[in-house]
């Protein structure tokens, strides 16, 4: 058992920076280093990518992440741990050892992780949707995915089977640090204590940036060094699951037990009942304490039994959204696109109104966010943007909403930098299923040459 495992953070979402993670590869003197490839949408379009092509649905940066990473994976420098299969880990796994062999290398050992995908089964579960209250069926939509948030076991199994790049698909985001932590300190799975330590620890690194001072600049308030150069954090943990959370050196952003707690609350809904697949983690006790510069420790979290359902994404193809755009400036900004979204609100639901699911129009830079109860509906602005957005099942009519914006460079005056697309709808939609329904698979794969 080794008495320090560090970890680094590589990745926060689906199209993250990966050169702050090289550098933590080059310089970082890691055990590990982790991607989280994903965010809500990433599955339901990686999905659809390989309904089109059966050997698509991996991440886009996949040949990117294997050419970065493996040459140091090969030199026995550090594992690999991450979500970039996606929707498509076996394929993933074929593409990153064929790259390997374009680059030479040999000693890389690659493990693909399968099982949370029921988009098979998940329309006869039918279960009820936290959004509507209702259940799958009685949604309009076709189903394209349902993947599950699994935790830690798998990639402990990988380990064990002596992989250092694993490629899985839904693996939720502490239990790609989890894995590696309890393979090195041994931990049982059911030891919740310290499954719960770890996972705040693995909270904290999972954003990656975020805690490095990212999710902390608010100037004049609070004021973080060189934003654009902000380094990753990497975590040095030990056998109990305590540890200093640090960065590089040489990089931007810092670490201290501000930065801690504001990552620490972030999407935390119940601090004493952090669910994840590995535990329920309880972090309401937990303690932060700056040692020097840039190196915080962090203890005190506890955890009790996983809970009995996994978290399932589920993606439904909803139709189109048509969107238009078009700015208005100078004196009488403001009450020249009002008009423009009373004409806009006239026409559309005239013309398209019964075959319009939803229409939203704001005025971005007067009540966007806040609607009604913004402070600036009396106020005369001279730089606002009218944005229309509607949703309908009927392609022709979605881009036919772009049109209707761009009319309006007949009238209200001034208006100009028009802009008009058509995107389909991928709604994403959670429930809760039973852990049994869910059955892993790890696969090994060597790079081999004939």
């Amino acid at each position: 058992m080794k008495s320090i495992v560090r970890i680094g953070s590589g990745s926060a979402y689906a199209e993250d920076d990966l050169m702050p993670a090289s550098d933590l590869a080059e310089k970082g003197e890691l055990d590990y280093i982790c991607f989280d490839s994903l965010a809500e949408r990433t599955l339901a379009l990686a999905q659809m990518r390989k309904i089109n092509n059966p050997q698509l649905g991996y991440d886009l940066r996949l040949e990117e992440l294997v050419k970065t990473f493996a040459p140091y994976v090969e030199k026995g420098k550090l594992k690999v741990i991450g979500n970039m299969g996606v929707a498509n880990p076996i394929a993933a796994v074929e593409k990153a050892v064929e790259i390997c062999k374009q680059l030479g290398l040999r000693n890389v050992k690659f493990a693909s992780i399968t099982g949370d995908d029921i988009s098979d089964k998940i329309e006869s579960i039918d279960p009820i949707l936290w959004e509507t209250g209702k259940r799958l069926s009685q949604l309009s939509g076709k189903v394209v995915s349902a993947n599950a948030y699994i935790g830690a076991e798998p990639i402990v199994e990988a380990l064990e089977k002596g992989a250092n790049f694993i490629i899985g698909g839904r693996l939720a985001d502490p239990s790609l640090y989890i894995g590696p932590m309890a393979y090195e300190f041994n931990w049982s799975l059911n030891d919740w204590d310290k499954i719960g330590q770890g996972t705040l620890i693995a909270h904290l690194l999972e954003c990656g940036t975020h805690v490095t001072g990212g999710n902390f600049a608010d100037p004049p308030y609070r004021v973080v060094p060189e934003l654009d150069h902000l380094g990753l954090p990497i975590a040095e943990i030990e056998p109990s699951g305590n540890a200093i959370i640090t960065k590089l050196d040489d990089t931007g952003g810092m670490v201290t037990a501000g930065t801690i707690k504001a990552q620490m609350v972030y999407e935390v809904h119940d601090p004493e009942q952090y669910l994840t697949p590995d535990v329920t983690c309880n972090m309401r006790n937990a303690k932060v304490l700056e040692e020097i510069k840039d190196r915080v420790a962090v203890w005190g979290a506890t955890g009790q039994k996983w809970p009995d359902t996994l978290k399932v994404l589920v993606g439904v193809f909803e139709g189109y959204i048509g969107e238009g755009e078009v700015s208005f400036a100078g004196p009488g900004a403001s009450e020249r696109a009002k008009l423009s979204r009373e004409i806009l609100y006239k026409r559309i639901n005239r013309r398209y109104g019964e075959k319009i699911e939803e229409l939203r129009i704001d005025i971005i830079g007067l009540d966007s966010i806040h609607g009604s109860a913004t402070s600036l509906l009396n106020e005369t602005l001279h730089d606002v943007r009218v944005r229309v957005a509607a949703r309908t099942h009927d392609k022709n009519i979605a881009e036919a909403i772009g049109k209707e914006v761009e009319w309006q460079f007949f009238g209200p005056s001034g208006g100009g930098g028009f802009r008009k697309y058509v995107r389909e709808v991928l709604a994403m939609y959670s429930t809760l299923v039973p852990r049994n329904e869910f059955q892993y698979k790890v696969e090994v794969k060597e790079v081999q040459y004939v």
